[in-house]
């Protein structure tokens, strides 16, 4: 059940986002960025690959994300943090630390599939 605080969303607001599954290729530290975080490249098929700035430090090294297939909003619009352009919104779990916990699927997919 949503938090009573959250406002009501229609399948039309849904229906807005473009959500898809990419596979992460390259992994760079992120110093620039006000919390730790990591600059990634995520191989989305037939869209290309798209940036994405990702505080995800703490649960994940760069050497084990290189491959992991990731679910991400890619049709907002780029964002600058910092000097790098971010293409796309990784999603994940808030955990009650605050830690990301990143959405998958959970088998292999086709690199452009979308969620729906």
């Amino acid at each position: 059940m949503a938090d009573a605080s959250s406002p009501q969303a229609t399948w039309n607001d849904f229906a807005k986002l473009d959500i898809r599954v990419g596979t992460i290729i390259r992994v760079a530290p992120f110093p620039e960025a006000r919390k730790p975080a990591y600059q990634l490249w995520i191989d989305f098929g037939p869209i290309g690959v798209k940036s994405s700035s990702a505080q995800i430090t703490r649960l994940y090294q760069p050497e084990t994300l290189i491959g992991k297939q990731v679910i991400a909003v890619v049709n907002f619009p780029p964002k600058r943090i910092a000097h790098f352009l971010s293409e796309c919104l990784i999603l994940g779990v808030i955990a009650d630390d605050q830690q990301v916990i990143l959405l998958q699927p959970e088998r292999p997919v086709a690199n452009g599939l979308r969620i729906g």
